[in-house]
């Protein structure tokens, strides 16, 4: 399971860097906070448990955030 953060990460630093290429630096940063988070829990060796709720607590939080983000700060179609 540890590998497993280990590979998110690595696709989360893809995404970063071709976000990075593409201009849209916010993007960039905060796939590279993300990758820096998993590389780092994949490192720490944690329980099979323990990373099942961290990845359902990360997945809870980024949609709380991606639902907040597209409802209330983007504006609607036109």
């Amino acid at each position: 399971m540890a590998r497993m953060f280990r590979v998110l990460g690595f696709f989360t630093l893809t995404i970063g860097l071709m976000a990075f290429a593409g201009d849209m630096v916010e993007m960039a940063l905060l796939f590279f906070l993300q990758t820096a988070f998993f590389v780092i829990l994949g490192y720490l060796n944690f329980t099979e448990r323990t990373y099942i709720l961290l990845f359902w607590a990360y997945m809870i939080v980024t949609f709380t955030g991606f639902s907040y983000w597209t409802i209330f700060q983007m504006g609607l179609p036109v």
